[in-house]
């Protein structure tokens, strides 16, 4: 029989069986997570004891679920990009931004790969150990992820002889800018394993300050011209996490500092206390999405509100808001509810420009609430409560949701749209049905705020509880389901980590170099009004959302306005609600809001019909924020 004769037969080849061998390894990693944050709960709660080693043993296959899923979202084309190409672009001009991203990011994680072997070799004594594992062993997964995502940028290029000489140059052009952190990695070498070898050790020295003065006055010239490039090649496809490593790539070389710090920052940020809350929820959020939670939700909140004018406005809202804090990324509400409620609101006669523009919108609501995953990281960046944060976060965050329920209400009227008669006996079936996701917000509530579990295992109870439910009790998910589960969380939850890992070398930057000082000075200095500040600060913002995604925002742009915040005696609280309200309503800030490029995608329809349909609704949405803004009493518990 010729190859390709059935049709049913599945083509094995060496790529899927890596991509298989790395998902599976990300999962089982993932799952770990779970079981050991379990365990330690009941083992503390009734055994009086803990299990041995088992916060670093969490953190550290956080870092490889980081690593592996970077390498999955690159595989699988789905990194975060706030690009402007789209299929009306010119042939040629889409070929050449497809070069100009294979160039900049291969030579970036070039530049990544030969830092994180440099802090591989050096950054740990060699008989350090996790548990029984040596510590070197497990950090290897750095430097072999960036391997691979360079070997799958160059893939991913059109497959001419023009890409072999880009993805020759960039890796050229990443190892020439690397021949200092070489040099450095070579000299920590000999000062390891031969300290005593003085000539040896001064000879690199000679060797450092003879390259440095060769390469850096040509660096200083391009410095500037190479910085702009980076930035506008995000509108051209290149992944956040490029620009903002190689962004830090340009400022350290500039500052002769050691590239190396890029890899320990990133390896800082996975092994902090609270960043496996991240996955944890992320994976919690993609299990209710994947099963019939979205389709129960609808009925019960249909049987309850259906009656009311713009009810099916009111349920969409709610039911938006609900995924997006358990995800923690609003462009997966988009496209996993989109399809779902969009044909439901039609079908009531809901206009279609209000329909898009409200699910498009509903997206982006939901941060604010527990378990908000953008709050748990500001939290962590600010080092202020996270609980604080939390609470704080509920009354705005409602307060929201409110605001664009009544438009829906609005809009019922308005086109005098039919409701749903009332039967209290309607509502007990769908109720029973949607009760235990009901209960799941309440668990973790109740299990955090009372101290019963910390966040981190707060997010392990999560998960466990959506499987049982999921499984167990409605039966409409199967354990070979988790695979497809697995497909499409590990991008995401490796596209955010990664961004983190970037963003938090930039960050180190941006802090060592004392620009926050700096920045806080200038301000004070020049703007004494503090009203006039908050309006800056909601017009920076709002620009920052526009092109960056939350969770880099808050390691890269936080640093700058935490200082600012303090100067002008803004409550630290306040300052993070307001902070993330404003990085939330970015999402919708025209042109470049990332969830207006991924509603045009999900519902099919071009992305200037996309911000008509959303402007309302972003007008309104943004006079909420400036209230949270300006007044503050209204609101916050502190």
């Amino acid at each position: 029989m010729q190859e390709g004769s059935n049709p049913g037969r599945i083509k094995f080849t060496p790529g899927k069986f890596f991509s298989i061998i790395e998902k599976s390894t990300a999962f089982l990693a993932l799952i770990l997570i779970t079981l050991l944050l379990l365990i330690e709960v009941i083992s503390r709660k009734f055994l009086n004891t803990g299990v041995p080693n088992s916060r670093e043993y969490i953190q550290h296959l956080v870092l490889w679920v980081a690593f592996l899923g970077a390498m999955i979202a690159t595989g699988d084309k789905k990194n975060l990009t706030a690009s402007l190409v789209s299929e009306k672009t010119r042939l040629n001009l889409k070929i050449f931004f497809q070069y100009l991203t294979c160039f900049l990011s291969v030579s970036m994680v070039t530049v990544f790969f030969i830092s994180s072997i440099s802090f591989f070799l050096l950054a740990f004594d060699r008989s350090a150990a996790i548990g029984i594992f040596p510590i070197q062993y497990i950090v290897i997964i750095i430097p072999t992820a960036f391997f691979f995502i360079i070997i799958r940028f160059i893939l991913q290029t059109p497959r001419r002889l023009t890409t072999l000489f880009v993805a020759a140059g960039a890796v050229l052009t990443g190892i020439l800018l690397s021949i200092n952190e070489v040099l450095q990695m070579l000299q920590g070498l000999v000062l390891l394993n031969d300290p005593e070898n003085l000539d040896l050790i001064l000879s690199y020295d000679d060797l450092i300050e003879s390259f440095n003065a060769l390469f850096l006055p040509v660096f200083n010239v391009v410095f500037w011209p190479l910085a702009v490039i980076l930035i506008a090649s995000i509108f051209t496809g290149t992944p956040i996490f490029i620009v903002l490593g190689g962004l830090a790539v340009l400022f350290f070389i500039n500052s002769e500092g050691s590239l190396a710090i890029i890899p320990n920052q990133a390896y800082v940020v996975f092994t902090g206390e609270n960043i496996p809350a991240i996955p944890l929820f992320t994976l919690a959020g993609f299990i209710l999405s994947e099963s019939r939670a979205g389709e129960r939700f609808v009925n019960l909140f249909r049987s309850l509100l259906g009656w009311l004018p713009g009810g099916f406005a009111i349920v969409t809202v709610f039911i938006c808001a609900f995924f997006t804090t358990f995800t923690g990324a609003t462009g997966v509400t988009i496209l996993a509810l989109g399809g779902l409620l969009a044909p439901v609101l039609i079908a009531r006669k809901y206009k279609k420009n209000f329909t898009y523009g409200l699910l498009t919108a509903g997206g982006s609501i939901g941060l604010l609430l527990p378990p908000s995953l953008p709050i748990i990281l500001y939290g962590v960046q600010a080092q202020i409560s996270i609980k604080d944060l939390l609470i704080n976060g509920v009354f705005p965050g409602l307060f929201m949701i409110a605001v664009v329920a009544v438009m829906g209400v609005h809009h019922a009227v308005k086109n005098k749209i039919e409701r749903v008669k009332f039967k209290i006996e309607d509502v007990a079936g769908p109720f029973l049905s949607a009760l235990p996701e009901i209960l799941l917000p309440f668990i973790i509530l109740i299990s955090y705020f009372t101290g019963i579990t910390t966040l981190v295992e707060t997010g392990a109870l999560a998960v466990l509880y959506v499987l049982f439910i999921e499984i167990v009790v409605h039966r409409e998910l199967k354990f070979k389901d988790l695979v497809n589960i697995m497909d499409k969380s590990l991008p995401i939850i490796g596209g955010v980590l990664i961004i983190l890992a970037l963003a938090n070398g930039l960050s180190y930057y941006i802090i060592d170099q004392q620009i926050p000082q700096k920045l806080t000075e200038w301000c004070q200095s020049t703007i004494e009004s503090r009203l006039v500040f908050l309006f800056l600060l909601n017009v920076g913002l709002l620009i920052t959302g526009c092109f960056l995604d939350i969770f880099s925002a808050i390691l890269v742009v936080a640093p700058l306005v935490i200082p600012l915040g303090v100067a002008y005696g803004i409550d630290p609280i306040h300052l993070g609600i307001i902070f993330l309200a404003n990085l939330q309503l970015g999402y919708l800030t025209p042109p470049v809001g990332l969830n207006l490029f991924l509603a045009a995608y999900r519902f099919d329809r071009p992305l200037s019909k996309i911000y008509t349909d959303v402007l309302p609704v972003f007008i309104v949405l943004l006079i909420v924020v400036l209230y949270i803004t300006y007044v503050p009493l209204f609101f916050y518990a502190y």
